[in-house]
């Protein structure tokens, strides 16, 4: 983990902080948490299931960490695991035996994953119902899995989630949308097979929402046609999206088109969904180890929404606190919030999230000794960048005013990735395998 502050002692701090976190949340050791097996009998989570000796087991998914998990199930299921099929990000792949591993694009769907996509629902549609299936699902795989509707394309989909990923929309209204626009999401990929489904989630969802993560592929979906044309006219981007998804959401409104499998539906009754890792595993570990390295934690939420330079304001506000009157918590001390925050892109400029986030507070404490403010994207790519994020401290607008580089005109251009790649204070990490959502820090040392 490359952290880009001068201080030796913050670095090693904020490393050893994200990596605790990140260590957490590890997809393989979330998978053999939650999977057992004894002879002839699986346990997964409280649920048990007996493997006949004519039944098949295979395994599909999608997600920045539906690789590892795969890796991970093969080590517990052993040669009975017949064969499967995960998709990851670029860059994402790890060595498997039996289940196949294909990298698409992310965020923005692209044929590799429309491709992929296809081949799952052709494999699951063979099996039987004596025949056991895993779905695998992690952060990203709504992207992964590209299934345009009939009368959709792909580039249909790819222009309507640009436009979602610069409205600064929710990840549940983004998600909300893809359902409506897929052949597999919001609970279609289930009614695909009549096989038994087990699916091991990899929450990055505040309130590990099934029918959020992922698109929610095997979870019912209480959401609706006229939902989704809500978002796009709530976000202004109604007359900016293709005339073929207007036209296909104003079809399904008018119960032109099924809607998605909602919440009752009997299809369910063979749909075990378990949760194996989320972002408050992540922000726990973070809090013991800054007990454990002497510093006061305090967790603010592990729901952290809305713009980043909003809650950029409050990290702010409480940096301040800390140094005028020592509250809310006694220094040193540690500030966690975990969650996903969204950015409204208004200029032409390259950043992410927890970029903008760090941005944003490196104006809010401009000044302030003892206090940094970093975050963190658990995947280890924010936005479209190679940095996973960024960290700042009360000097960093006077170091980059020394260098001619004006972070409010780079936070007008939405250039985060540009300002820190000049100033200093990214985070890089590489493809951390996992993806739970972000991590927001402030460390306040003794005055």
């Amino acid at each position: 983990m490359k952290i880009a502050v001068r201080q030796p002692q913050v670095r090693a701090l904020l490393a050893r902080l994200f990596e605790a976190g990140l260590g957490a949340v590890d997809p393989g050791a979330a998978v053999r948490r939650a999977v057992r097996r004894a002879g002839a009998t699986l346990r997964v989570g409280d649920r048990r299931y007996v493997l006949r000796p004519d039944a098949c087991m295979t395994a599909i998914g999608a997600g920045k960490a539906s690789a590892r998990m795969a890796a991970a199930l093969e080590e517990i299921i052993g040669p009975q695991l017949d064969r499967g099929l995960v998709v990851v990000k670029y860059d994402h792949a790890v060595p498997t035996r039996r289940i196949d591993v294909c990298e698409a694009g992310h965020p923005v769907p692209d044929q590799a994953g429309q491709r992929a996509a296809a081949r799952i629902v052709d494999f699951i549609g063979s099996l039987a119902p004596e025949d056991l299936l895993f779905v695998l699902l992690s952060g990203g795989a709504s992207s992964l899995l590209a299934a345009p509707a009939s009368g959709l394309t792909l580039r249909d989909k790819r222009r309507t989630t640009d436009l979602l990923l610069r409205s600064g929309a929710t990840i549940h209204d983004i998600n909300c949308v893809r359902k409506h626009l897929s052949s597999i999401k919001g609970g279609r990929l289930a009614a695909a097979t009549k096989a038994r489904i087990v699916s091991l989630i990899l929450s990055d969802v505040q309130g590990d929402d099934l029918g959020t993560i992922g698109s929610g592929p095997t979870a019912p979906d209480p959401s609706s046609f006229a939902d989704a044309r809500a978002v796009l006219q709530r976000y202004g981007i109604w007359d900016a999206a293709p005339a073929r998804v207007r036209a296909h959401l104003l079809a399904g409104s008018r119960k032109v088109h099924e809607e998605t499998p909602k919440p009752g539906s009997p299809l369910f009754r063979l749909v075990d969904n378990h949760i194996i890792g989320n972002n408050r595993l992540a922000v726990e570990a973070v809090a013991a180890e800054a007990r454990r390295a002497g510093f006061t934690p305090l967790v603010l939420t592990t729901s952290l929404t809305g713009e980043a330079k909003d809650a950029a304001r409050v990290f702010g506000a409480i940096g301040r606190e800390l140094v005028a009157f020592n509250r809310p918590a006694n220094r040193p001390a540690c500030v966690i919030a975990g969650g996903e925050l969204t950015v409204t892109v208004r200029g032409a400029g390259k950043g992410g999230r927890a970029q903008e986030f760090a941005l944003a507070a490196a104006l809010e404490i401009t000044g302030l000794p003892g206090i940094c403010i970093a975050a963190l994207g658990t995947d280890g790519t924010d936005g479209p960048t190679d940095a996973a994020g960024a960290v700042v401290d009360g000097d960093t607008v006077s170091r980059a005013a020394r260098q001619g580089i004006d972070p409010r005109d780079a936070l007008r251009r939405s250039d985060s990735y540009a300002f820190f790649k000049k100033a200093g204070g990214h985070i890089v990490t590489g493809p951390t395998g996992t993806n739970v959502n972000d991590l927001h820090l402030l460390l306040a040392w003794p005055r």
